[in-house]
């Protein structure tokens, strides 16, 4: 662990390193990462390592990264490629916002991006502004999905006609709204 001191007058670091299967051998990320970090002179807090596909949202070691940087051990995360941290850009954005809200910086070495600075800012600030866009045009196509079904009186996957039973029913043997008074 790295003492107050240090954490102010640098940059604490997290390595996060993935290989996507047991057979391949993630010393070179570790040896590059920890190269880059001297450079950045900063200081590692930990390296972790990942051996499963990037596919996946929940993997042990990024676990317990966001949970290390839940309690505040690191200020910057250093990953050699975006892809080592996320595959899909709705789980890439996830995390970064996360290490936005919570004031950590990202650097990805090969990528030259570094959200300390201002066009690594920049930078994530398109990212959520596309990964807004399409979470609005999910919304839209949801709704209008929803729209049509209602309009063609179906409901669901199982595409069957609505019901009309109950409170439906008693409504229009009454009248609907003409004997609603009565």
């Amino acid at each position: 662990m790295v003492d107050n001191m240090s954490k102010e007058n640098s940059k604490v670091c997290a390595v996060y390193v993935r290989v996507s299967t047991e057979d391949q051998h993630p010393e070179i990320q570790i040896d590059e990462l920890k190269d880059f970090v001297v450079l950045l002179k900063g200081v590692i807090y930990k390296v972790y390592v990942d051996k499963i596909s990037g596919t996946r949202s929940s993997r042990p070691a990024l676990n317990d990264l966001m949970f290390d940087m839940r309690k505040g051990l690191f200020n910057c995360v250093v990953v050699s490629k975006l892809d080592r941290l996320g595959r899909s850009l709705g789980h890439l954005i996830t995390i970064c916002e996360e290490f936005n809200n919570k004031g950590i910086d990202l650097v990805v070495k090969s990528q030259n991006i570094d959200t300390g600075t201002a066009s690594g800012k920049l930078l994530f600030h398109v990212l959520g502004a596309v990964a807004e866009f399409e979470r609005e045009l999910i919304s839209e196509r949801t709704k209008a999905g929803l729209r049509r079904a209602k309009n063609v009186g179906k409901r669901g996957p199982d595409k069957k006609p609505r019901r009309k039973s109950g409170y439906n029913l008693r409504y229009q043997k009454k009248g609907g709204l003409q004997n609603a008074g009565e």
